[in-house]
């Protein structure tokens, strides 16, 4: 395990010259400000230093957000892009589960940054929404829950030697907080045509951690940067909302929440950062024209 460890940081060394990932960040998640220490937590602690470039959707307007914070923190994505180029992306969850992707209105920007990424930046990571919308880049479509899936729940590990699942637990559990999914059979009918790879599956989550075949797009459809804490709130909000279609979240005392899922979640974060500076998907990784 030492060498291995020894082994890792002469490549990353090598690879990186020691200088910060460039890591852009699409916020999309209600009172934006709120929601970034749950993605800055795992990222500083991550073997390789990142500087975090929040990137605002032009069409996007923010509502409920601090409108001071994201114009003195947030740039437009033709502004990153033009500063320097970025080494990785993540996409964030958004509360438009429930709406068709065409419906949402910064959808075609959004795809156009996500097209920009996949010939330009060496991996996007997309949580929740954010993973099915790499996936309806893949050409997948979703699907409307009848019921939440809300709740921590397991996972186990399909390829024990995947660069970033695997080399840590054959299970895990994690967070999930979603009102819609991607069909087994449509992802197993997309990775026997070679488009994605498979990477987790639980019995009450379906198919969760996959990638596309050429490693750009990583989507997780569960929340691993979540706290217990944000859970509770979900479901204080929901049951002060009425919502029907929504139970207490799984597997969690609400009393006295646990995280069990933190170190899957600093694990994948220091291993996905790690395929990005190592740049496995090849391809470029210079500044492009603005969009």
């Amino acid at each position: 395990m030492v060498l291995e460890a020894s082994r890792a940081e002469s490549e990353l060394a090598e690879a990186w010259g020691g200088r910060s990932l460039r890591v852009g960040i699409v916020n999309i998640m209600p009172r934006a400000e709120t929601y970034e220490p749950y993605l800055l937590r795992p990222l500083d602690r991550a073997l390789l230093p990142v500087d975090p470039i929040w990137i605002r959707l032009e069409s996007h307007t923010y509502g409920s957000s601090d409108a001071a914070h994201i114009e003195r923190t947030y740039v437009a994505f033709d502004e990153a892009i033009r500063r320097a180029p970025l080494d990785g992306l993540i996409l964030t969850g958004a509360p438009v589960e429930e709406l068709e992707f065409q419906d949402v209105h910064y959808w075609k920007e959004l795809c156009e940054i996500l097209a920009f990424c996949r010939t330009h930046v060496a991996g996007v990571l997309g949580l929740c929404w954010g993973g099915l919308a790499l996936a309806k880049q893949l050409g997948l479509d979703k699907e409307n829950f009848g019921k939440k899936l809300f709740g921590v729940f397991p996972n186990n590990v399909l390829d024990p030697h995947h660069a970033v699942l695997g080399g840590s637990d054959d299970a895990f559990w994690c967070a999930h907080s979603r009102h819609s999914g991607i069909r087994a059979s449509d992802l197993e009918f997309a990775r026997n045509a070679g488009r994605l790879r498979l990477l987790s599956y639980g019995t009450e989550t379906g198919y969760t951690v996959f990638e596309s075949a050429d490693r750009r797009f990583f989507a997780h459809l569960g929340h691993p940067e979540y706290e217990a804490s944000r859970l509770v709130h979900e479901w204080e909000r929901d049951e002060a909302l009425g919502r029907r279609d929504v139970d207490p979240p799984r597997n969690l005392d609400l009393a006295r929440p646990v995280n069990v899922w933190r170190s899957h979640c600093n694990d994948l974060f220091a291993r996905w950062l790690r395929h990005v500076a190592l740049g496995r998907g090849g391809g470029e990784r210079s500044a492009g024209s603005p969009l």
